[in-house]
């Protein structure tokens, strides 16, 4: 089955209400979590798009030295959520409203792809763990926390991608994905657009126990056409 685990779903979010209150880095696993501020910071825009990454200050504010900060960089640079270039330094990935539009509608074509093989593919087991994956992100939507919403949102979606077994359509899934995150997370900033997305996502966890996999095709590409009604204001 598709190795999706949802133990950890009922602990406290760590704090990430302001990018100026988060807690010191732990020592342990320095690099990894370090990935995960940053990634933090860029979806919620402390670090906004274009912005040129200052290591000593970002360092200072982290609690970090600048070889773990470049480690994590690199692995930002490689998710396509930062630019590195040898004469002006690191930047927040840009994207233009094409190149949003264009990953989008790759994403729903992937997605719509993978439904059938999801649900062809999908134990008991499989939908219950997608189940409790879905009631965990529907609770933080209830408690309005955000950032905690979305990032169970897209573990949802890879979660659904991963059942069709397909490597290659995972890879390309997954990197798409990682890169949209900052524009997919200001599609849930408005009340209307968040309880649309949630609603969607409603249809999909039924669809999926239902083993529809025409209906899960249908959402999955209706959910993506309005996360682009929903972003491009912002792109």
């Amino acid at each position: 089955s598709y190795p999706l685990d949802v133990r950890h779903l009922n602990q406290p979010p760590p704090m990430t209400t302001s990018a100026n209150r988060r807690p010191p880095i732990a020592r342990n696993k320095l690099a990894e979590q370090v990935v995960e501020r940053l990634r933090d910071m860029i979806t919620e825009g402390h670090l906004a798009p274009g912005e040129r990454i200052v290591e000593g200050d970002l360092g200072e504010q982290l609690g970090v030295s600048r070889t773990p900060l470049r480690e994590a960089l690199r692995s930002l640079a490689a998710e396509e959520l930062v630019e590195l270039t040898p004469s002006r330094g690191a930047y927040v990935r840009r994207f233009t409203p094409k190149e949003v539009a264009d990953a989008l509608d790759l994403i729903a074509l992937l997605e719509a792809k993978a439904a059938p093989l999801a649900v062809a593919n999908a134990n008991p087991e499989d939908i219950a763990q997608l189940r409790l994956l879905h009631d965990a992100m529907m609770a933080y939507y209830g408690k309005g926390e955000r950032l905690q919403y979305f990032k169970l949102n897209q573990a949802f979606h890879s979660a659904i991608v991963g059942l069709s077994r397909n490597m290659a359509l995972i890879q390309c899934h997954t990197r798409l994905q990682s890169g949209q995150k900052r524009i997919r997370y200001v599609g849930h900033e408005g009340a209307d657009g968040w309880s649309g997305a949630a609603a969607e996502h409603e249809e999909m966890i039924a669809a999926l126990e239902a083993r529809d996999e025409h209906a899960l095709a249908e959402v999955l590409r209706r959910h993506m056409a309005h996360t682009w009604d929903r972003v491009r204001e912002f792109t």
